[in-house]
């Protein structure tokens, strides 16, 4: 199976977070940026696939934030090819980011292609619906388990509440992975640099990714204070009378 990984940097959240001058984004000029989680996982579950059955896995991201290193990360970690997609400016919302990671794969071979489920900063967690959209391809999401069957594979889907279902998928298809079969590896900087020596780090272009459709954001801001909680007691239908003047009031 022939694997493509899209992964992308994020905002560390350990780190102290400030709004720009505008108010709609995030101040970058000083935050530290890392792989995104479910990124991560969805490259090991994509390199856990070859080593059972072959294949080769491509790792891919937008041009950005660090992402060099993030790419040869992956390399080092045993992604057979590294792409970095330019022509994106600033921060593309998901509907853009889809589309310049469809125009890239259109001249890719590829199997599968295993995305994250979400990320930290997504506003709708749906690169990876838009991606098969784009492509023109059946999607499963919150995907914790992947297996080749014949010439499909397995999928194990997780639902509310714990509940696991498996399905079986024809390929190509989209994947939205939840989180991998083992614990994403550890990869020393030693061997990144390694990796940096070693690895063509491969570009495209993202070509035309003008799309009709995406959230914009109008406003971000700090939570504010609003003052103290108000704790209700009594039974069940004296809190529903109590909570329903409240919200009275409050309109």
């Amino acid at each position: 199976m022939n694997i493509i990984v899209p992964i992308k940097q994020v905002p560390d959240l350990v780190e102290e977070l400030e709004v720009d001058s505008s108010g709609k984004s995030l101040d970058r000029e000083w935050l530290k940026f890392k792989v995104n989680e479910f990124d991560d996982h969805a490259l090991e579950e994509a390199l856990l696939l070859k080593e059972d059955t072959g294949g080769t896995v491509t790792a891919i991201a937008l041009d950005g934030d660090d992402i060099d290193k993030a790419l040869f990360a992956a390399a080092a970690k045993g992604a057979d090819r590294v792409v970095k997609i330019t022509g994106v400016d600033g921060a593309p919302t998901n509907h853009q980011a889809a589309k310049a990671f469809a125009n890239a794969l259109s001249s890719l071979d590829y199997d599968l292609v295993f995305t994250g489920v979400q990320s930290v900063e997504d506003r709708d967690g749906q690169l990876g619906v838009l991606l098969a959209h784009y492509l023109n391809l059946p999607h499963i999401s919150v995907v914790t388990g992947v297996s080749v069957s014949g010439s499909g594979v397995n999928v194990q889907k997780e639902y509310g509440g714990g509940v696991i279902a498996e399905f079986e998928a024809a390929t190509p298809i989209v994947l939205g992975i939840q989180a991998a079969r083992e614990t994403p590896r550890y990869v020393p900087v030693a061997k990144v640099r390694r990796a940096m020596r070693s690895t063509e780090m491969e570009e495209m272009t993202a070509g035309d990714i003008s799309v009709g459709a995406g959230a914009e954001i109008q406003r971000m801001f700090k939570p504010e204070s609003s003052g103290s909680a108000e704790m209700l007691s009594g039974s069940a239908e004296e809190i529903a009378s109590t909570l329903a003047d409240i919200i009275k009031n409050k309109m």
